[in-house]
């Protein structure tokens, strides 16, 4: 099994293999845990893999020698390494969209802006600044030559989707009366890139750095928040 944990913001959907279960008969009301594990196992191996190494620098004999599994035991699974790449970058995804649906109605609808606005821009850059993430975003970025279908689906799903929540969330605070946001949708390009812009650019072209300090991503996200209303309050 793997040395270590994976990080919780990269938790990877894992499907289960095998025919659908039948109804009525309780031998096949599910997948076969074991499957699952796994599977489980072969994901995080190589997300842990992916992330340390890069695509070329791991090798399917690799993954499978820390999953603890055969090599054949990952090509059942996953058919090849490209299909494994390929399902642990848009599973990954998954956590930005359930960002997204909850900042829909959490920002949507309440009662103080301000105070929501400001509690999202540190959630968000606390989460975008992650090590693991941004690791992750390195190599999806390293990768996008020789993945090009990848690194786009990979926008749309994540940073993508997590705007496209924003301008919705300040259409309809526009609507209420609580922003002036005519253009939702240049709204949210200017809250995001005034919570993460210079952050996520020092994590991403500095290795060594360090995630900020809680009390750093308080002022930068309260700093962000007070220019973001003098504009669209």
């Amino acid at each position: 099994m793997p040395s270590g944990p994976v990080d919780d913001t990269l938790l990877v959907r894992v499907s289960a293999t095998g025919p659908a279960a039948a109804q009525g008969t309780p031998r096949e009301r599910g997948p076969d845990p074991r499957s699952v594990r796994t599977r489980a196992a072969v994901v995080e191996a190589a997300t842990t893999l992916f992330l340390r190494h890069g695509y070329l620098g791991t090798s399917v004999e690799d993954i499978a020698a820390l999953a603890a599994v055969s090599k054949r035991t990952v090509y059942n699974n996953f058919q090849d390494k490209e299909r494994l790449f390929t399902e642990i970058v848009i599973g990954v995804t998954a956590t930005a969209e359930r960002f997204a649906d909850h900042l829909l109605g959490a920002l949507s609808d309440a009662p103080d802006v301000p105070a929501a606005l400001g509690e999202l821009a540190r959630r968000h850059l606390a989460a975008i600044t992650a090590p693991q993430v941004v690791r992750l975003r390195r190599l999806v970025v390293s990768e996008a030559s020789r993945f090009p279908d990848l690194a786009r689906e990979y926008h749309r799903r994540a940073p993508g989707r997590v705007l496209a929540a924003l301008a919705d969330a300040f259409a309809a605070l526009h609507e209420r009366g609580e922003l002036a946001a005519p253009d939702p949708v240049r709204a949210a390009e200017h809250f995001s890139f005034l919570v993460l812009g210079a952050a996520l650019d020092r994590a991403m072209f500095d290795p060594e750095s360090e995630p900020p300090a809680a009390a750093e991503l308080e002022r930068v996200a309260d700093d962000a928040v007070r220019v973001f209303l003098a504009a669209y309050r």
